[in-house]
C-alpha cells in the first residue's frame, strides 16, 4: 500500500486553496498560484521560509528585467532568451537559484500580456503573494519526530547492548557465529538518525540545541570506538584471566546501554582493571607483548567510549555514591 506523506496532503490541500484565494482577489493567472504553492511546500518550516523568500525576491527580480528587457528590445521569443542570459547569472550571484522555475512563470505571464502596466505588476505581486503565503501558513504545522527519533533510539541502544554482548562471548569463548548483522544496521540507523535530527532541527527555527542532535552524535562516536574495539578483541587469548574479566565488563557495558548517564561506575571499574593489568608481569615473548599491546589499546578505546556518555549528559549518580564505591574498591 502507498503511503501518502504529510507533503502531499499539505501540497493536496494547499493548491486549490491557493487557486481558490486567487480567483476571489481577480487575480488574472489565478491557476499560477497552485504553481506556487506547489513549488513553495517544503520538508520543514526553515526550509519552507527559505523557500518563498528565495521565490519573492526572483519574481520581484523577474519583474524589473522583464520591463529593462521586454521595452527595449520587445516582446520577441528572442527577448525571453537575452533576458534569461542575465537573470539566470544574477539569481546565482544572489543564492536565490531556487527561485528560477517561479520567477520564469512571472516573466512568461508579463511577455504574454504585452505590455507592462503598473496595474499587472500588482496583480502578479498579488499572485506571488497568495501562491507563496498559503504555502507559508501550511507549513507552521509540522508533525512531531519525537516518536520516529525514540524509536531509532531504542533500536540503536539494542544494537549496541547485542554488539557489546557478542564481544563478551567471542572473548570468551571464541564464538563465531555471530552474523555481524548489528553493525550494518546500526550504520543505518545513525544515518536515518541523523536526517530525521536535521529536519526536526529546521522545524524549530528559534531552538539552539536539539537533545537528540548531541545524542545520535554520541552514538555515532561511540559506534567508531566499538568498530575499532573488535580486531583489538580478535587478539586477545581465551585463556588470559584479564580477558575474561573483561569479557564480563562488556557484559555489564551492554545492560548499562540507555538514555541515562552512569558511565562514571565503568570508569572507576575500568581503573580497577587497568590497576590490575599494570600488576602482571612483563612479557617475555614477542606475542605476549603484542597481547599486553592490544589489551592496552583495547582499555583505552573502552575508555573513550566511556568518556563519550560522561560528558554527554549530566551523571545519574550523585558524588556521595561515587565516593562510596570507590572507598569499596579500595
Amino acid at each position: 500500500m502507498v503511503k501518502i506523506g504529510y507533503r502531499t496532503i499539505k501540497t493536496a490541500i494547499g493548491t486549490p486553496i491557493a487557486i481558490w484565494i486567487a480567483q476571489l482577489f481577480g487575480v488574472t493567472n489565478f491557476v499560477s498560484a497552485g504553481i506556487l504553492t506547489i513549488l513553495c511546500i517544503q520538508p520543514s518550516r526553515k526550509r519552507s521560509v527559505l523557500s518563498a523568500w528565495h521565490r519573492f525576491v526572483a519574481c520581484m527580480l523577474a519583474i524589473l528585467f522583464s520591463f529593462v528587457f521586454f521595452e527595449v528590445i520587445g516582446y520577441y521569443p528572442i527577448a525571453i532568451g537575452i533576458m534569461l542570459a542575465f537573470f539566470i547569472p544574477t539569481t546565482v550571484w544572489l543564492k536565490i537559484t531556487p527561485g528560477i522555475v517561479t520567477s520564469s512563470v512571472i516573466i512568461l505571464h508579463l511577455y504574454s500580456a504585452k505590455e507592462i502596466t503598473v496595474a499587472f505588476v500588482i496583480d502578479e505581486i498579488l499572485l506571488i503573494l497568495v501562491g507563496l503565503g498559503v504555502a507559508l501558513v501550511l507549513n507552521l504545522y509540522m508533525p512531531s519526530l519525537d516518536n520516529k527519533l525514540q524509536e531509532k533510539q531504542r533500536k540503536l541502544e539494542q544494537n549496541f547492548q547485542i554488539i557489546l554482548k557478542e564481544i563478551a562471548l567471542y572473548i570468551r569463548d571464541k564464538n563465531e557465529d555471530w552474523t555481524g548483522k548489528e553493525i550494518t544496521e546500526t550504520q543505518e540507523l545513525l544515518e536515518e538518525a541523523t536526517e530525521l535530527v536535521a529536519r526536526d532541527r529546521e522545524n524549530h527555527l528559534l531552538r539552539s540545541k536539539h537533545l537528540y542532535h548531541d545524542y545520535f552524535y554520541m552514538r555515532t562516536r561511540q559506534f567508531e570506538l566499538l568498530k575499532r574495539m573488535l580486531p583489538l578483541v580478535s587478539k586477545l587469548p581465551r585463556t588470559d584471566a584479564i580477558s575474561l574479566k573483561i569479557a564480563d565488563f562488556f557484559e555489564k557495558l551492554a545492560d548499562a546501554v540507555h538514555p541515562g548517564n552512569t558511565a562514571i561506575l565503568y570508569l572507576n571499574e575500568l581503573d580497577a582493571l587497568r590497576s590490575m593489568f599494570d600488576q602482571q608481569p612483563l612479557p617475555k615473548t614477542k606475542e605476549a607483548f603484542e597481547t599486553r599491546a592490544n589489551l592496552f589499546r583495547l582499555l583505552h578505546e573502552i575508555e573513550d567510549y566511556l568518556l563519550l556518555k560522561k560528558r554527554f549528559k549530566k551523571s545519574d549518580i550523585d558524588r556521595h555514591t561515587v565516593r562510596r564505591l570507590k572507598k569499596e574498591a579500595e
